[in-house]
């Protein structure tokens, strides 16, 4: 199995000639996972505390559109579960996929779409098959108020928009050019984001005038944005696959996780954040 390394995990987007320019930042999710996996979870800079005699931690890689929907359900599996500690390292599909290839440790995997799974389970790296327990779409977010006007996915095209969308290499970008090739409107984003947050925070810090991003990620941010439906978002439905790792350390923990997700619990969660139910 190849060394896992921090140079893996951060490295460059890399840039879409359909779309210069844009501005590309760089991938830095991979290095959270070392601090979190070296400090039980805690990201503060501060000394971690020394685990308790049968302490038991379960590292779970997930989607960073499942960030609101796992940190809740994390509080409720550490209650079931004294003396677990559940890790949740957020980040871009694709990027999580690439760590686990190259070695990085965990229990469990939830992505944000099927095909990066595809990419972990031709490595050989599951126990078993994943098994799809959400679904999502994307929606128009913009400032309060909607003060560009904007009415649907063809004025993200406009000249005098300043929309940002994320990178095609993660789920949510590519769903973006699933929707162009559908329509045949192309965009001109001017930064194409390394994962669906990091889009949400360039539209709520005033940053950009527009952005694509999840149905649930604009139920997150309350007030801070509108959300705008449009149609041609049916063409690129997301669907959420979920698989625990052969080479999880904590594998009875780790499918008691995918059972949690998976079940009534999980789905009314998922529900709550707007998530659609698996097909």
């Amino acid at each position: 199995m190849p060394q896992f390394r921090i140079a893996d995990a951060v490295r460059p987007v890399a840039e879409t000639p359909r779309r210069n320019p844009v501005k590309v930042r760089l991938l830095a999710v991979g290095a959270a996972v070392l601090v979190l996996a070296g400090c039980g979870g805690s990201a503060t800079g501060s000394a971690p505390a020394e685990p308790g005699p049968g302490a038991r931690t379960l590292t779970v890689f997930a989607a960073s559109s499942l960030t609101d929907v796992f940190t809740e359900l994390e509080a409720r599996f550490e209650a079931a579960e004294p003396g677990v500690d559940v890790v949740l390292n957020y980040g871009a599909s694709s990027d999580l996929a690439q760590q686990l290839v190259n070695g990085g440790p965990a229990d469990v995997f939830a992505s944000a779409s099927t095909a990066t799974m595809t990419t972990v389970v031709d490595a050989g790296l599951l126990d078993g098959e994943p098994t799809v327990f959400a679904r999502n779409r994307l929606e128009i977010v913009t400032a309060p108020g909607n003060p560009e006007g904007i009415t649907g996915f063809a004025d993200l095209a406009r000249p005098d928009l300043q929309v940002v969308v994320c990178a095609p290499q993660v789920p949510c970008g590519a769903a973006v050019e699933k929707i162009e090739t559908a329509t045949g409107i192309t965009l001109a984003p001017v930064s194409e984001e390394p994962d669906v947050r990091s889009t949400l925070g360039r539209v709520t810090t005033g940053n950009a005038d527009a952005g694509l991003v999840y149905v649930t990620d604009v139920a997150s941010a309350g007030g801070a944005v509108e959300g705008i439906a449009f149609p041609e978002a049916d063409q690129a439905v997301t669907d959420y696959p979920i698989a625990v790792l052969a080479s999880a350390p904590q594998a009875e923990l780790a499918r008691a996780w995918t059972a949690l997700v998976t079940g009534a619990d999980g789905r009314a969660v998922l529900a709550d954040a707007g998530f659609v139910g698996a097909p």
